[in-house]
Order: structure tokens, then C-alpha cells, then sequence
């Protein structure tokens, strides 16, 4: 199966502009996320898909292919499907891979990889929720399985309740997943999803996987022991450096 992976990388974020060339101990954040998608293991090729001239200009002097793509897209799918469009390159399976998650470790991106198998239509990334803190917080978005690990629901809700057990509990009485959010789509798929109007479930928690499942597509979900650490602010990068120096 050929693999390509596209970072969606805008420069006019609301609350950190210009957050793609921001620099974190020497490094910009997107040459930091290019180098990180290099060492994954089955990409046939890496894009960069940006809306803004700055950008394309970095992607040139970190050796990087870009494409300039519209500043109107509302989603990073739409930015994805603009931007493999605009290469006319040919793949079973695109990667939309986080411009603001510096520090992803490229195992996250060879296990969605192994997943591109030709059924599955969507793939994406879980990971155990193992604290009362993470499950109770409304921004971490919590997943409901079937059998086969495809998605039933994504929610910014604990879901499921547990009856007749104390919420401080949960965690250790259920085992909870939550999102890494990374997607991967079938080239075919890509398409179609990128035509469906905004659903009423996505409206309600914010949540563009949700018009993909209220419209039947099948999201697969791969465990992964990686956490994510999105960059939203600048005090996020901070943070994060702290975090990970432990």
C-alpha cells in the first residue's frame, strides 16, 4: 500500500499565530514535526500543506515538499484533500499528521501505517485513559469501541457511565480510551467525507469524526502507549518541554 503523509500547517491560529514557526530550543515547531515524520518507517512521501507564504518559504529552507492550499478550509481533513489533490500524486491511503504536536514519535505514525490494509476506510488513534483527571476532562476526548476496535462514538463525555460504581472508580473498574488525533484515510474515502455537510452530532461536541460515523464510514482504532502533546499556546510549549525533560 502506498502511504502519503500531509501536515496541515496554518499560520493564522486565534490563539498562537504563526504557531508552524515558532521556535522551541533552536528548532521551529514544524521542522520538528518534519524530522519526527522522516524516521517513521513506510511513508512514500511527506507534504506540508499550508495557506500562507511564510510557511511555504520555511518548508523550502528545511527541504520539505508544501503546497499552498486555500485559508477558507474549516478542518484539516479539507486542508489534507486540497493538498493531495494539488500534488497529483497517486496513494492507497493519505496521513493527516498534527503540525503542532512537535514531539509525536514516528512508532505512532508506522502503527497507523500497518493498519493501511485496503479495507479500512478511516484509521485513527487511542490511547488508555489512566487517571479520574484525564477521563473527567471535557477536552480530552473519550471513545466508545466496538469488537473489531472500530469506533461507536467519540465524546468529550465519560462514556460509558458506570451504574452503582463511584466516578473517582471508573477508571479502574472499565477500561477508557481517549483520542490521538491523528487520521488516516483511504484515498476513495478522503473524498467522499470531504463532501458531507456538518451533522448534527459534530455540531454538538465539536467533533468532525462524528459526521463520518453518522454517515456510515468505519473508523478503525489503533492502541498506541504514546501520548500526545499538542501545542494550543505559547505557555503549552513550555509545559510540554517540562514534561518531557522528566
Amino acid at each position: 500500500m502506498s502511504v502519503i503523509g500531509i501536515i496541515p500547517a496554518r499560520y493564522a491560529s486565534t490563539r498562537f499565530p504563526g504557531k508552524p514557526l515558532a521556535f522551541i530550543e533552536g528548532k521551529t515547531m514544524l521542522q520538528r514535526v518534519v524530522e519526527q515524520v522522516k524516521l517513521a518507517k513506510g511513508l512514500d512521501h511527506i507534504l506540508v500543506a499550508t495557506d500562507d507564504e511564510r510557511i511555504l518559504k520555511h518548508c523550502e529552507e528545511i527541504k520539505v515538499n508544501a503546497v499552498m492550499t486555500s485559508a477558507e478550509h474549516q478542518s484539516g481533513t479539507d486542508r489534507c484533500f486540497e493538498a493531495y489533490v494539488l500534488s497529483k500524486s497517486k496513494a492507497d491511503y493519505i496521513i493527516n499528521i498534527q503540525g503542532d504536536e512537535p514531539f509525536l514519535h514516528p512508532d505512532q505514525i508506522s502503527s497507523l501505517i500497518a493498519a493501511c490494509d485496503g479495507k479500512n476506510e478511516l484509521i485513527t488513534q487511542m490511547i488508555k485513559c489512566t487517571s479520574q483527571e484525564t477521563l473527567f476532562n471535557n477536552g480530552e476526548v473519550k471513545i466508545v469501541l466496538n469488537q473489531n476496535n472500530e469506533a461507536l462514538y467519540f465524546s468529550r463525555s465519560v462514556i460509558p457511565f458506570l451504574k452503582n460504581e463511584a466516578p473517582e472508580n471508573w477508571h479502574l473498574k472499565h477500561t477508557y480510551y481517549r483520542h490521538v488525533g491523528m487520521y488516516v484515510y483511504r484515498a476513495d474515502v478522503l473524498e467522499k467525507i470531504s463532501k458531507l455537510s456538518v451533522s448534527a452530532l459534530e455540531k454538538a461536541e465539536s467533533l468532525e469524526q462524528l459526521r463520518w460515523l453518522e454517515n456510515n464510514f468505519k473508523i478503525k482504532c489503533i492502541e498506541t502507549s504514546y501520548d500526545s502533546h499538542c501545542i494550543d499556546t505559547p505557555e503549552d510549549i513550555e509545559a510540554v518541554l517540562r514534561l518531557m525533560k522528566k
